[in-house]
């Protein structure tokens, strides 16, 4: 019983030793490329926090203009000038855009075009989780209308791993859970790997539209592999948004 006791005591001390090793397996995948950006062009979506900003330093970092793409454009400034001082790169610039508002995307994609003539790395990083019931501008509900029709079409999808973020700011259940265990948590920088890999290894073409955790290839189920109902989900998508199905 009083081995029990001291077991019990004991237990928390014990997890927070522990901590730092079990993050690291939890976090096993990690970027290894080396691949420099100069002359290359990035936009990140959601860039002034959290696995966007730890995205776009490092993409900044080797060289790249990068493109914040942000609802809170005061905030992107901030971050913006963060990352210039930190990678001495100047070319980090800021741009307005809210997914929750197609007018929005339409004049952020606009006014790229008019900027650049090529753009080589798209991280579709913004997203929203366990919002109050919203409506986006458009009238869609909001997850759907942020996480699925403002971010469009990716190449690769990712799924980051449990991470340190402002995605559970709407849940005050998430953030004391987030908190209680923030010591088993991925870093923002951690939860960036997937998405760097993806970006940056050279030879994933072929496997344009699979989906990576980890910095791995990983399972989907047969639903999720399912060509017809891809190819609806399309069409419907297009339908609500007003462009052609092709």
């Amino acid at each position: 019983m009083v081995g029990l006791l001291l077991l019990l005591l004991l237990l928390p001390f014990l997890l927070y030793m522990a901590a730092p090793q079990i993050r690291k397996m939890l976090s096993s995948g990690v970027c290894t490329s080396t691949v420099q950006l100069p002359g290359k062009v990035a936009v990140v979506t959601g860039a002034n926090t959290g696995i966007g900003k730890e995205t776009a330093k490092e993409l900044a970092q080797r060289g790249a203009r990068v493109y914040l793409a942000c609802r809170d454009v005061q905030k992107g400034e901030l971050v913006a000038r963060e990352i210039q001082t930190m990678t001495g790169n100047e070319q980090v610039l800021v741009r307005k855009l809210d997914l929750s508002d197609t007018k929005s995307i339409r004049a952020f994609a606009n006014d790229f075009l008019a900027e650049e003539k090529h753009l080589h790395i798209l991280i579709n990083n913004a997203g929203v989780m366990m919002c109050p019931y919203s409506k986006t501008a458009d009238g869609f509900e909001m997850h759907m209308g942020v996480n699925h029709l403002g971010s469009g079409v990716t190449a690769y999808s990712v799924h980051p791993g449990t991470v340190q973020s402002e995605l559970v700011r709407h849940s005050s259940f998430m953030r004391w859970m987030w908190r209680l265990f923030s010591f088993f948590i991925k870093t923002p920088q951690q939860g960036a790997q997937t998405s760097l890999y993806c970006a940056l290894t050279e030879g994933l073409e072929i496997l344009s539209g699979k989906h990576f955790s980890d910095c791995h290839l990983a399972w989907v189920s047969a639903q999720a592999r399912n060509e017809t109902v891809a190819r609806r989900l399309w069409d419907v998508s297009c339908d609500l948004l007003g462009l052609p199905m092709d």
